[in-house]
């Protein structure tokens, strides 16, 4: 992947994680400042995880463009719940989705720029995607997304596979991220509307 696709994906992905950590502050009644600290750790928390475990430098701290896309989305969402207070928490799960699948594939990208293996690469975005959030859930007192029992590890996981098979084939780096994304995404769509869940175990025995 170019560096002008990667840099906007992780943009986009911290933007709408920050989006999501600030919609949570406020359904939690945290002050201003709690939701900055909230919101920045959820934009920025997994891929500093991911950075730290890859022994690279910090993402933000190289290029402070992450904090420019952190801060705007933060502002931009507090001026929208001030126009509607009423915000439904569905419009929280849709953009965490969204950040989710971004993240996921900036993760397996940065790794596989660092020279790791498609193994480690998935898990690499795993651990991007999902770090941010578990960090703002536990902040909040929330039984973290991750732990529930709908799809969001998985729908990370089948998003990663997805990308490792696309790859493999040769498919154009557009096309592998289009399908990691799509995957991922309908995947947590697939848990939010129709109850989807992960059925690794039932009555006692492996499916």
């Amino acid at each position: 992947m170019s560096s002008e696709y990667f840099h906007f994906l992780n943009i986009m992905g911290a933007a709408f994680f920050a989006v999501s950590g600030t919609l949570m502050g406020h359904e939690k009644n945290i002050n201003g400042f709690g939701i900055v600290v909230v919101a920045s750790m959820t934009a920025l928390g997994g891929g500093t995880v991911r950075d730290l475990l890859l022994n690279t430098t910090i993402f933000w701290v190289a290029s402070p463009d992450y904090l420019y896309a952190t801060y705007g989305a933060i502002i931009t969402t507090v001026l929208f719940i001030r126009y509607l207070p009423s915000i439904s928490n569905y419009y929280f799960l849709l953009v965490d989705a969204i950040g989710l699948a971004i993240f996921n594939i900036v993760g397996i990208e940065k790794a596989l720029i660092e020279g790791t293996s498609m193994l480690v690469a998935i898990t690499m975005g795993m651990t991007t995607g999902i770090f941010g959030g578990l960090m703002r859930d536990v902040i909040c007192r929330e039984v973290p997304l991750v732990m529930r029992g709908d799809l969001y590890a998985t729908a990370c996981l089948s998003g990663g596979l997805v990308y490792a098979v696309l790859f493999a084939v040769d498919v154009s780096y557009v096309w592998c991220v289009v399908g990691a994304i799509a995957t991922t995404v309908l995947l947590r769509f697939g848990a939010l509307h129709w109850g989807w869940r992960p059925n690794l175990f039932k009555k006692g025995r492996i499916l």
